[in-house]
């Protein structure tokens, strides 16, 4: 048996639409009306996120246990009082349009932010979500697990999920924050700058040797580079930018790539070849003799760490505390650097 319940802001959404049946005027005029809390879908709201999360009306049904009518009445109720298509539907394929992206993102974290709140009511005991953070895999183990751990000591109450996946950009996963490798770029996300990359070629000492008495091209030249891949761009990127930024003729297309900065500056400490690194996250290998910074030559390549989050989690206490604090540490450390 199918069930269907009609939310309070569904059933006045009607009433305003047969009392302006007839009038092509009173419809637009009723769905361009300023939202009221009073009036909210709220059962279809459910509907729409449990579609788009699932990009099917019948993941959607199935994970409300109604039936696909059911959730498909409620999506096209919302995209009527809203006068906007939130779902692309065609050839069987159902995607989000740009007003349904939008409203997903805040309804799926309004819903969760309810469901976490009311369960930390119920049961005192329970200690609410976990702050989901990530963090680059390089810039992670190089420099950022030290500064987790001092955050930890001083705040143990609170709970972090650290995800970290070689990406640049944002991850495709759901998160409450995400520190970003990338360039400089304006989305609906607050952004804040952590860490500007500045980087130079950097080798074994073995390998550093034969720069004896040669000007940086002569000393590439005779070295396999080690390139550091990024997505959808040449592997050849961030080499290609220097040399050509250092007025340096040479071909850039050969020798090995790597998806980390880690595991490129590995392979150039154990079996040669000279990688483009982050001078500043190396500086420990640096100060070690591990790896050699032959020539005075960094440059700032336009990538850099950044930190994003939207506005609405500001709210959540947690949050607020480790963006001041990852803040206020990234920048002590960019003053130390300077």
């Amino acid at each position: 048996m199918s069930v269907y319940l009609a939310s309070d802001g569904e059933a006045a959404c009607r009433v305003r639409e047969t009392a302006a049946a007839g009038s092509t005027k009173g419809r637009i005029i009723a769905n361009k009306a300023a939202m009221n809390r009073r009036w909210l879908p709220l059962n279809a709201l459910r509907a729409f996120e449990a579609v788009g999360r699932h990009l099917s009306f019948t993941g959607g049904a199935a994970a409300l246990s109604v039936s696909q009518s059911a959730v498909s009445r409620h999506v096209g109720a919302l995209e009527r009082l809203l006068g906007k298509q939130l779902f692309d539907r065609e050839a069987g394929r159902l995607a989000l349009t740009l007003s349904g992206e939008e409203l997903l993102a805040v309804v799926s974290k309004s819903l969760e932010r309810i469901e976490q709140t009311m369960n930390a009511i119920r049961d005192e005991n329970n200690p609410g979500r976990a702050m989901r953070l990530h963090v680059p895999p390089s810039l992670l183990h190089q420099m950022f697990m030290p500064m987790l751990g001092d955050f930890r000591r001083d705040h143990p109450e609170f709970r972090i999920d650290l995800s970290s996946a070689n990406v640049t950009g944002l991850p495709p996963t759901e998160l409450d924050m995400a520190i970003v490798y990338d360039r400089p770029n304006i989305d609906d996300r607050i952004t804040d700058l952590l860490w500007m990359v500045r980087v130079a070629p950097l080798c074994s000492p073995q390998t550093a040797a034969a720069a004896e008495g040669k000007s940086l091209e002569e000393f590439l030249s005779s070295q396999e580079l080690l390139h550091l891949k990024l997505d959808s761009q040449p592997r050849d990127l961030l080499w290609g930018d220097y040399l050509r930024r250092n007025a340096i003729p040479l071909p850039t297309p050969g020798g090995l790539a790597f998806d980390t900065a880690i595991a490129s500056a590995k392979y150039a400490m154990t079996s040669g070849g000279v990688m483009l690194g982050d001078v500043d996250m190396f500086a420990a290998e640096v100060a070690a003799g591990q790896l050699v910074m032959p020539y005075d030559a960094v440059i700032e390549d336009g990538y850099a760490y950044y930190l994003k989050l939207h506005a609405d989690d500001l709210a959540d206490p947690a949050i607020a505390a480790f963006r001041s604090w990852l803040i206020s540490r990234f920048g002590a450390l960019r003053s130390k650097n300077a």
